[in-house]
């Protein structure tokens, strides 16, 4: 029988995210995975602001704002005291983008995991400081442009190459880790339930395109999240317990594909463009190669 996406809802309408935001569908879909019995919280970000002014909120759960910089600290310590008082059949979630964890919280998340809390840590990733004007982030991609990384007659838009958190937390052996895009819910939701059957951290990393950060139509957001798998640009794969798994797509499309249709993208030059190509299919051997084993996270 086809795996289907759970039919409850916990997370509302009336929100007041931008038109097709991809960190909205990330939320519902965690959501669906996790159920009624789970505690979330949230540092400075869009999703800070989705739910509109207090007293409003968009979830049917408890839902906590903490410091930029505090996710980590602030889901060990809602589960000791959930433990405390014998609930330790909720599910305890640390909601962050991308600059609140590959930049800002990434001492409070290592430091989490390292304690071994069992907490689940959803890296929303959208590339860039979104909420307060698209500034460049470790999470931004080579190439992207972002108000802080401009283009113009120095061309001095983002040239380090993207930060991935998810390969940090293999390296510091989490006992379960994912890659995870919106455009794929049923793979999504598969892998919450996969991590709920470990007891320990979980660290989960998705990609949710931003129409106004990535210059593209709102209604392509799902389109552009499955074009950057089908690109291998954003790979799937999942890290459970020192066994990984890549998600295979024998016949990846160019990287133009996903590239054309984001207007941060469109000043690149077909050489720039080459070496994006390179430097994904690099990153796809080196994968390869991590599930065969040759390369220990």
């Amino acid at each position: 029988m086809p795996f289907s996406i759970p039919k409850e809802e916990y997370m509302m309408s009336g929100h007041t995210a931008c038109a097709g935001c991809g960190a909205t569908l990330a939320m519902r879909y965690v959501m669906k995975a996790m159920g009624e019995n789970t505690v979330v919280t949230v540092p400075a970000s869009c999703w800070a602001v989705i739910p509109g002014n207090y007293p409003n909120t968009a979830l049917k759960v408890p839902f906590i704002y903490t410091p930029f910089a505090s996710t980590g600290a602030t889901i060990s310590g809602i589960r000791e005291a959930l433990d405390e008082e014998g609930k330790e059949d909720y599910n305890v979630v640390g909601f962050a983008g991308d600059g609140g964890t590959a930049d800002i919280g990434l001492q409070a998340l290592s430091a989490a995991m390292e304690r071994g809390h069992n907490v689940f840590y959803i890296m929303y990733d959208n590339e860039a400081y979104m909420n307060t004007g698209i500034q460049r982030s470790s999470s931004t991609p080579f190439g992207a442009w972002t108000t802080t990384t401009p283009v113009g007659k120095d061309r001095v838009y983002k040239r380090e190459n993207k930060k991935v958190v998810a390969d940090l937390m293999m390296a510091q052996k989490v006992p379960y880790v994912a890659t995870a895009s919106i455009a794929f819910p049923e793979d999504l939701i598969r892998k919450i339930q996969n991590a709920k059957k470990i007891k320990g951290p979980k660290f989960i990393q998705i990609l949710s395109p931003c129409p106004p950060g990535w210059y593209f139509n709102a209604e392509n957001t799902v389109k552009i999240a499955r074009l950057a798998v089908e690109t291998r640009i954003f790979p799937l794969y999942e890290y459970a317990e020192g066994k990984f798994v890549l998600y295979k797509n024998p016949n990846p499309l160019p990287v133009e594909k996903y590239l054309e249709i984001q207007g941060r993208f469109n000043h690149l030059s077909p050489e720039e463009i080459r070496t994006i190509q390179e430097n994904v299919n690099r990153r796809w051997e080196e994968l390869l190669e991590r599930e065969k084993g040759k390369v220990i996270p």
